[in-house]
């Protein structure tokens, strides 16, 4: 099994770089693939429940629909620590799939061969 991280770094402000993380790491977890979205900087509000209603780029599927398929489909959503913190948003915040981890997390998982992708 192939270890896939996509690196969200948008919200509102630029919802294509905000869902193609997710049209990414769905593809891969469809396809059995162990599959992870990190949310850092400003994509960290996309772990926070409401945020990603509405959102929705011309052409995509609403964004909200795609994380809910990344879920379903055995996907992760990880918020990064360091992100979350200083926006105030704690672990009772969190949609379901996501949590919030430490950079010790993600370094083990990229080490352990994770290929990578940033948005």
């Amino acid at each position: 099994m192939a270890r896939i991280l996509t690196n969200c770094t948008h919200g509102k402000e630029d919802p294509e770089r905000a869902t193609l993380p997710f049209v990414v790491g769905n593809v891969a977890a469809t396809a059995d693939q162990e599959a992870v979205v990190l949310l850092t900087i400003e994509g960290v509000w996309l772990a926070t429940r409401c945020y990603a209603d509405g959102i929705q780029k011309e052409g995509f599927q609403p964004l909200k629909e795609v994380m809910d398929a990344f879920v379903a489909n055995g996907g992760q959503i990880w918020a990064c620590g360091a992100c979350t913190k200083p926006r105030g948003i704690a672990e009772a915040d969190l949609i379901s799939g996501a949590k919030i981890v430490t950079a010790a997390n993600v370094v083990e998982f990229m080490a352990s061969g994770a290929a990578t992708l940033d948005f």
